[in-house]
Protein backbone atom coordinates (compact mmCIF):
# COMPACT_ATOMS: atom_id res chain seq x y z
CA UNK A 1 0.00 0.00 0.00
CA UNK A 2 1.77 3.30 -1.30
CA UNK A 3 0.87 6.28 -2.01
CA UNK A 4 1.45 8.08 -5.93
CA UNK A 5 2.51 11.37 -4.76
CA UNK A 6 3.60 13.48 -1.99
CA UNK A 7 0.48 13.17 0.87
CA UNK A 8 -1.24 16.58 1.39
CA UNK A 9 -0.47 16.96 5.29
CA UNK A 10 -3.78 17.76 6.49
CA UNK A 11 -1.18 19.75 9.58
CA UNK A 12 0.17 22.74 9.44
CA UNK A 13 3.07 24.31 11.68
CA UNK A 14 2.08 27.42 12.74
CA UNK A 15 5.62 28.28 13.80
CA UNK A 16 6.98 27.73 10.68
CA UNK A 17 5.56 31.48 9.90
CA UNK A 18 6.88 33.74 12.50
CA UNK A 19 4.05 35.67 14.17
CA UNK A 20 5.95 39.24 14.90
CA UNK A 21 9.26 40.91 14.00
CA UNK A 22 10.97 39.78 17.21
CA UNK A 23 10.44 36.45 16.34
CA UNK A 24 11.19 36.69 12.89
CA UNK A 25 14.26 38.35 13.66
CA UNK A 26 15.66 35.48 15.54
CA UNK A 27 14.41 32.48 13.07
CA UNK A 28 15.65 31.84 9.58
CA UNK A 29 13.51 30.59 7.11
CA UNK A 30 13.96 28.18 3.43
CA UNK A 31 11.40 27.28 1.20
CA UNK A 32 12.18 25.38 -1.64
CA UNK A 33 11.43 21.93 -3.37
CA UNK A 34 11.74 18.78 -2.39
CA UNK A 35 10.87 15.46 -3.93
CA UNK A 36 8.41 17.48 -6.45
CA UNK A 37 6.79 18.96 -3.77
CA UNK A 38 7.21 22.48 -1.86
CA UNK A 39 9.20 22.24 1.55
CA UNK A 40 9.81 24.54 3.99
CA UNK A 41 12.11 24.56 7.37
CA UNK A 42 12.83 27.55 10.32
CA UNK A 43 15.90 27.35 12.64
CA UNK A 44 15.32 29.66 15.67
CA UNK A 45 18.37 31.26 16.76
CA UNK A 46 19.98 31.77 13.94
CA UNK A 47 20.44 35.17 11.82
CA UNK A 48 19.57 34.74 7.75
CA UNK A 49 23.05 35.14 7.12
CA UNK A 50 24.14 32.72 9.17
CA UNK A 51 21.85 30.54 7.97
CA UNK A 52 22.97 30.45 4.28
CA UNK A 53 25.95 27.98 4.21
CA UNK A 54 23.15 25.67 5.77
CA UNK A 55 20.84 26.30 3.31
CA UNK A 56 23.27 25.44 0.98
CA UNK A 57 23.81 21.76 2.67
CA UNK A 58 19.98 21.28 2.69
CA UNK A 59 19.31 21.79 -0.93
CA UNK A 60 22.30 19.79 -1.97
CA UNK A 61 21.48 17.09 0.51
CA UNK A 62 17.75 17.02 -0.97
CA UNK A 63 19.30 16.74 -4.87
CA UNK A 64 21.45 13.91 -3.50
CA UNK A 65 18.71 12.07 -2.11
CA UNK A 66 16.52 12.86 -4.48
CA UNK A 67 18.88 11.23 -7.14
CA UNK A 68 18.40 7.99 -5.13
CA UNK A 69 14.53 8.35 -4.30
CA UNK A 70 12.73 10.10 -6.98
CA UNK A 71 10.67 7.67 -9.76
CA UNK A 72 10.40 11.04 -11.64
CA UNK A 73 14.34 11.02 -12.82
CA UNK A 74 15.53 8.32 -15.13
CA UNK A 75 18.95 8.32 -13.65
CA UNK A 76 17.41 7.81 -10.05
CA UNK A 77 18.38 4.62 -8.14
CA UNK A 78 14.99 3.55 -7.85
CA UNK A 79 14.39 4.32 -11.40
CA UNK A 80 17.30 2.40 -12.17
CA UNK A 81 15.92 -0.81 -10.16
CA UNK A 82 12.96 -0.58 -11.80
CA UNK A 83 13.79 -0.44 -15.24
CA UNK A 84 16.09 -3.15 -15.38
CA UNK A 85 14.96 -5.16 -12.45
CA UNK A 86 18.72 -5.11 -10.51
CA UNK A 87 20.42 -2.73 -8.63
CA UNK A 88 24.62 -3.93 -7.79
CA UNK A 89 25.64 -2.12 -5.33
CA UNK A 90 22.77 -0.04 -3.52
CA UNK A 91 23.30 3.26 -1.67
CA UNK A 92 23.06 2.53 1.64
CA UNK A 93 19.68 5.00 2.61
CA UNK A 94 18.26 3.12 -0.07
CA UNK A 95 19.21 0.07 1.89
CA UNK A 96 17.58 1.57 4.92
CA UNK A 97 14.23 2.38 3.39
CA UNK A 98 14.21 -0.84 2.07
CA UNK A 99 14.67 -2.61 5.53
CA UNK A 100 12.46 -0.18 7.30
CA UNK A 101 9.73 -0.91 4.24
CA UNK A 102 10.25 -5.12 5.25
CA UNK A 103 9.37 -4.38 9.32
CA UNK A 104 6.20 -2.23 8.06
CA UNK A 105 5.26 -5.02 6.16
CA UNK A 106 5.34 -7.56 8.37
CA UNK A 107 4.31 -5.35 11.06
CA UNK A 108 1.41 -4.40 8.73
CA UNK A 109 0.36 -8.10 7.64
CA UNK A 110 1.66 -7.32 4.11
CA UNK A 111 -0.37 -4.13 3.66
CA UNK A 112 2.71 -1.92 3.24
CA UNK A 113 3.35 -3.32 0.06
CA UNK A 114 6.04 -0.82 -2.06
CA UNK A 115 5.34 -3.20 -5.21
CA UNK A 116 2.27 -1.84 -5.51
CA UNK A 117 3.38 0.22 -8.86
CA UNK A 118 2.18 -1.85 -11.69
CA UNK A 119 -1.02 -1.40 -9.91
CA UNK A 120 -0.77 2.40 -9.88
CA UNK A 121 -0.21 3.11 -13.25
CA UNK A 122 -2.76 0.74 -14.63
CA UNK A 123 -5.15 2.62 -12.53
CA UNK A 124 -8.69 0.80 -12.18
CA UNK A 125 -9.08 -1.12 -15.39
CA UNK A 126 -10.23 -4.47 -14.64
CA UNK A 127 -8.28 -6.56 -17.41
CA UNK A 128 -5.08 -4.12 -17.31
CA UNK A 129 -5.01 -5.07 -13.26
CA UNK A 130 -5.52 -8.86 -13.92
CA UNK A 131 -2.57 -8.72 -16.01
CA UNK A 132 -0.17 -7.40 -13.25
CA UNK A 133 -1.40 -9.03 -9.79
CA UNK A 134 1.40 -11.34 -10.79
CA UNK A 135 4.06 -9.27 -11.07
CA UNK A 136 2.78 -8.19 -6.98
CA UNK A 137 4.44 -9.62 -3.83
CA UNK A 138 7.06 -8.06 -1.51
CA UNK A 139 8.48 -11.78 -1.28
CA UNK A 140 9.49 -11.55 -4.94
CA UNK A 141 11.88 -8.72 -4.26
CA UNK A 142 15.77 -10.00 -2.86
CA UNK A 143 17.77 -7.13 -0.77
CA UNK A 144 21.11 -7.57 0.45
CA UNK A 145 24.04 -4.81 0.44
CA UNK A 146 25.69 -6.05 -2.49
CA UNK A 147 22.62 -6.31 -5.04
CA UNK A 148 18.47 -5.72 -4.94
CA UNK A 149 16.77 -7.64 -7.66
CA UNK A 150 13.60 -8.40 -8.36
CA UNK A 151 12.44 -12.26 -9.16
CA UNK A 152 9.76 -11.39 -12.05
CA UNK A 153 10.15 -9.17 -15.13
CA UNK A 154 8.19 -6.19 -15.13
CA UNK A 155 7.95 -5.78 -11.28
CA UNK A 156 8.72 -1.88 -9.71
CA UNK A 157 8.66 -0.42 -6.53
CA UNK A 158 7.41 2.69 -5.19
CA UNK A 159 8.51 4.52 -1.81
CA UNK A 160 6.13 7.22 -1.99
CA UNK A 161 4.71 6.27 1.52
CA UNK A 162 8.25 6.29 3.34
CA UNK A 163 10.62 8.10 1.83
CA UNK A 164 9.89 11.29 2.05
CA UNK A 165 10.02 10.70 5.81
CA UNK A 166 13.34 8.91 5.44
CA UNK A 167 14.45 12.23 3.29
CA UNK A 168 13.16 14.47 6.45
CA UNK A 169 14.63 12.14 8.74
CA UNK A 170 18.00 13.39 6.94
CA UNK A 171 17.69 16.94 6.60
CA UNK A 172 17.02 16.55 10.78
CA UNK A 173 20.10 14.80 10.99
CA UNK A 174 21.85 17.13 9.01
CA UNK A 175 20.65 20.07 11.04
CA UNK A 176 21.77 18.63 14.66
CA UNK A 177 25.54 17.28 12.97
CA UNK A 178 25.88 21.07 12.25
CA UNK A 179 24.70 22.05 16.11
CA UNK A 180 21.85 23.51 15.27
CA UNK A 181 19.06 22.04 17.80
CA UNK A 182 15.91 24.50 17.38
CA UNK A 183 14.54 23.70 13.90
CA UNK A 184 11.27 23.06 12.31
CA UNK A 185 10.66 20.95 8.79
CA UNK A 186 8.35 20.55 6.93
CA UNK A 187 9.65 18.56 4.33
CA UNK A 188 7.33 15.77 3.39
CA UNK A 189 6.24 15.57 6.92
CA UNK A 190 6.68 17.58 9.74
CA UNK A 191 9.26 17.07 12.24
CA UNK A 192 10.23 19.46 15.31
CA UNK A 193 13.80 19.57 16.83
CA UNK A 194 14.15 21.32 19.91
CA UNK A 195 11.96 24.67 20.51
CA UNK A 196 10.74 27.33 18.31
CA UNK A 197 11.94 30.92 19.14
CA UNK A 198 10.56 32.42 22.80
CA UNK A 199 11.48 29.07 24.02
CA UNK A 200 8.12 27.40 23.32
CA UNK A 201 7.53 24.22 21.71
CA UNK A 202 6.95 23.54 18.01
CA UNK A 203 3.56 22.84 17.38
CA UNK A 204 1.33 20.79 14.57
CA UNK A 205 -1.97 21.68 14.32
CA UNK A 206 -4.59 18.81 13.22
CA UNK A 207 -7.56 19.06 10.87
CA UNK A 208 -10.19 16.57 10.27
CA UNK A 209 -11.28 15.85 6.56
CA UNK A 210 -14.33 18.28 6.94
CA UNK A 211 -11.48 21.25 7.87
CA UNK A 212 -12.85 20.98 11.48
CA UNK A 213 -9.94 22.08 13.49
CA UNK A 214 -8.87 18.63 16.02
CA UNK A 215 -6.47 18.94 17.97
CA UNK A 216 -2.33 20.42 18.15
CA UNK A 217 0.67 18.12 18.95
CA UNK A 218 3.58 19.63 20.48
CA UNK A 219 6.79 18.65 18.23
CA UNK A 220 9.62 18.35 20.29
CA UNK A 221 12.41 16.19 18.78
CA UNK A 222 9.08 14.17 17.05
CA UNK A 223 7.58 14.02 13.43
CA UNK A 224 4.27 13.41 12.58
CA UNK A 225 2.46 12.23 9.05
CA UNK A 226 -1.77 12.48 8.03
CA UNK A 227 -2.52 10.33 5.38
CA UNK A 228 -5.77 10.48 3.48
CA UNK A 229 -6.66 7.44 1.18
CA UNK A 230 -9.99 9.85 -0.29
CA UNK A 231 -9.05 12.56 -0.69
CA UNK A 232 -8.70 16.18 1.30
CA UNK A 233 -10.17 19.89 0.99
CA UNK A 234 -8.13 20.93 -1.95
CA UNK A 235 -9.18 19.91 -5.60
CA UNK A 236 -7.49 16.52 -6.13
CA UNK A 237 -5.79 16.64 -2.41
CA UNK A 238 -5.42 13.18 -0.53
CA UNK A 239 -3.61 10.20 -1.24
CA UNK A 240 -3.70 7.31 -3.88
CA UNK A 241 -3.61 4.64 -1.69
CA UNK A 242 -3.54 1.02 -3.12
CA UNK A 243 -3.58 -2.04 -1.07
CA UNK A 244 -1.78 -5.43 -3.22
CA UNK A 245 -5.01 -7.35 -2.15
CA UNK A 246 -7.24 -4.60 -3.88
CA UNK A 247 -9.26 -3.69 -0.81
CA UNK A 248 -10.31 -0.30 -0.29
CA UNK A 249 -8.98 1.70 2.63
CA UNK A 250 -10.90 1.29 6.21
CA UNK A 251 -10.20 4.75 7.40
CA UNK A 252 -10.42 8.26 5.87
CA UNK A 253 -7.77 10.05 7.97
CA UNK A 254 -4.85 8.67 9.55
CA UNK A 255 -2.62 10.72 11.62
CA UNK A 256 0.58 9.05 13.14
CA UNK A 257 3.29 10.46 15.31
CA UNK A 258 6.82 8.97 15.99
CA UNK A 259 10.68 9.82 17.43
CA UNK A 260 11.62 9.25 13.19
CA UNK A 261 9.65 10.36 9.98
CA UNK A 262 10.11 8.19 8.08
CA UNK A 263 8.23 5.28 10.91
CA UNK A 264 5.33 8.15 10.80
CA UNK A 265 5.35 8.41 7.52
CA UNK A 266 5.24 4.08 6.32
CA UNK A 267 2.61 4.07 9.61
CA UNK A 268 0.18 6.50 8.41
CA UNK A 269 -0.12 4.62 5.08
CA UNK A 270 0.09 1.25 6.41
CA UNK A 271 -2.60 1.79 8.98
CA UNK A 272 -5.07 3.41 6.85
CA UNK A 273 -5.73 0.09 5.02
CA UNK A 274 -6.21 -1.58 8.48
CA UNK A 275 -9.01 -2.31 10.78
CA UNK A 276 -9.11 -0.35 14.08
CA UNK A 277 -9.26 -3.14 16.36
CA UNK A 278 -6.11 -4.21 14.63
CA UNK A 279 -3.83 -0.75 14.69
CA UNK A 280 -2.52 -0.47 18.38
CA UNK A 281 -0.62 -4.21 17.55
CA UNK A 282 1.07 -2.65 14.25
CA UNK A 283 2.09 1.01 15.92
CA UNK A 284 3.02 -1.24 19.38
CA UNK A 285 6.24 -2.79 17.15
CA UNK A 286 7.82 0.41 16.63
CA UNK A 287 9.06 2.19 20.01
CA UNK A 288 7.68 5.93 20.49
CA UNK A 289 4.73 5.67 17.70
CA UNK A 290 1.24 7.12 18.53
CA UNK A 291 -1.89 7.43 16.69
CA UNK A 292 -3.13 10.85 16.98
CA UNK A 293 -6.38 10.55 14.82
CA UNK A 294 -8.02 8.05 13.03
CA UNK A 295 -10.81 8.42 11.51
Amino acid sequence: MITTRRRFLSITAAALAAPSAAMAAQTAHWQGRAMGAPARLAIAGLSPDAARPVFAAIEAELERLEQIFSLFRPDSSLSWLNRSGRLVAPPPELLDVLLLADRLHHASGGVFDPTVLPLLEVGTFGHARAKVFGLIGWDKVYIDPREICFAKTGMALTLNGIAQGYINDKIADLMRARGLTDVMLDIGELQGIGQCPLHRPWQARIFATDGAYEDHIVLRNRAVSTTRPFGGLRPGGGDHVVCPDGHTPFHSIVTVSAPRAAVADGLSTALSLIPREETLAVVAQFPGARIEMIR
